[in-house]
């Protein structure tokens, strides 16, 4: 299979068991919620009745005052007590397999190839970390939505691309499927494509 530089219109013999690879959509969506999942912190907590710091005396007798009964000052229904169904940490962590994770990750670059959304360059780089100078080099191209997959990243590319919520910078050791999967276009560099290549192979 070959591809295109879009800077040089020089051609690239892309690796077959890679990027040519079916379509595989039950795997694909049980890695992107394995992912998700894996990203949830799970650290909300909240205190019972029986974990407030309060004393355990009775307020009042029980009977005689004309108020209702009450046995804790710390009682869900009293302010500064605890919480009825306190909410506790919890792990959200699912598994998944390795081989399963890279072969999700092969499926998704082959599908991008299918369709029209993955972009090889050369070399893809800025004078200087300018946002104004990475848009413009975008609108070029006519591209609004796009992740740029380098190795190493370059600083001034990555300064340049902080401002812009639509341009996403990654190496390749932080390729994720959200991430392909989230935006209209992929440009990857020459460098970057030898590396996923020598990854999943």
């Amino acid at each position: 299979m070959e591809l295109i530089l879009q800077d040089t219109n020089e051609t690239y013999i892309l690796s077959e068991k890679v990027f040519n690879v079916s379509f595989n959509e039950p795997l694909i969506h049980q890695t992107i919620v394995t992912y998700l999942a894996r990203k949830r912190q799970g650290s909300k907590a909240q205190k019972s009745r029986s974990e407030v710091s309060g004393s355990g005396k009775k307020p009042w007798r029980q009977k005689g005052t004309g108020k209702a009964r009450a046995g804790s000052l710390r009682s869900p229904i009293w302010r500064s007590g605890g919480v009825t169904f306190a909410a506790k940490s919890k792990k959200y962590i699912l598994k998944i397999n390795k081989k399963m994770y890279q072969g999700a990750l092969k499926s998704i670059f082959s599908e991008l190839i299918r369709q029209n959304r993955l972009f090889l360059f050369a070399d893809f780089f800025l004078k200087s970390p300018k946002t104004k100078m990475l848009f413009k080099k975008l609108q070029l191209m006519n591209l609004k939505r796009v992740l740029i997959i380098t190795d190493p990243v370059s600083q001034n590319l990555f300064y340049a691309s902080r401002n812009l919520y639509c341009v996403c910078v990654l190496s390749v050791n932080a390729i994720n499927p959200v991430s392909l999967i989230s935006y209209d276009t992929v440009l990857v560099t020459i460098s970057a494509i030898k590396k996923i290549e020598a990854m999943f192979q």
